[in-house]
Order: structure tokens, then sequence, then C-alpha cells
């Protein structure tokens, strides 16, 4: 499995933008819970969103609830993460993930050891 994280750049604060993963592999995305996360240097990485295959369970970080909605198209095998009302904390590096699960109607959790494979990142910068 091969995740491609796009759609990072700069912005000013209050403004939007869009990330995009797509899914490539000798298997099936809507097999895969999919997650956001996000690191800036020298912390952990952080949770930001989750959802599972499905699409019914969904989660947010408390720091982004009501900002930041995830999506997943699965014809085009691909992940998004919408992010509103941007502020210069949500600056950092942000990564795609994918957990494989045996069932979609499995929920998802907001872990990153739970999950399998990772994107390269993506930088996102909010400006004040």
């Amino acid at each position: 499995v091969q995740l491609q994280a796009s759609g990072g750049g700069l912005v000013q604060a209050g403004g939007s933008l869009r990330l995009s993963c797509i899914f490539s592999g000798r298997t099936f995305f809507e097999s895969h819970n999919m997650a956001w996360f996000r690191q800036t240097a020298g912390k952990e990485r952080e949770f930001v969103a989750s959802m599972n295959a499905r699409g019914t369970s969904i989660f947010y970080s408390d720091s982004v609830k009501g900002r930041f909605t995830v999506s997943r198209e699965n014809a085009r095998n691909t992940a998004y993460l919408q992010m509103n009302s941007l502020a210069p904390e949500d600056t950092a590096v942000y990564y795609c993930a994918a957990q494989r699960v045996t069932s979609v109607f499995y929920t998802v959790g907001t872990s990153s050891r739970e999950f399998d494979y990772w994107g390269q990142g993506t930088l996102v910068t909010v400006s004040s």
C-alpha cells in the first residue's frame, strides 16, 4: 500500500485548504480505515481525524472539531481533509494513514499505533 498526500501550502489565518490522500496498492481502498495526523518539530505525532471504511464512524480531535472535515471517495481511492478557519497553531506536517480492516463495519481509532500505512506528509503553514 502506498499513500500520497498533497494539498498543503501557505495560507493566511482564517483561510482554507483541502488535503488529499491517494491510496494505491494490491488491495482495496474500501477495506481500509483512514486517518489524518499532524506533527510539528519536537513534538509527537498528533491525531487530527479518522474515518472508518464505510464512512459511518468519524472522529476529530477537540482542536479541529467544527473546523475540519474528513471524507473519502472510494471511486477515486482518495481520502480528504477539508480544513477551514485555519489558525497558526494548525501549522504542521500532515500525514494520512491507513488501517486494513477485515470488516467494513469496524469502527476506527485515534491512535497512530493502530494504522499500518503512512503517507509522506504534506506541509501546512498558516501565517498570522
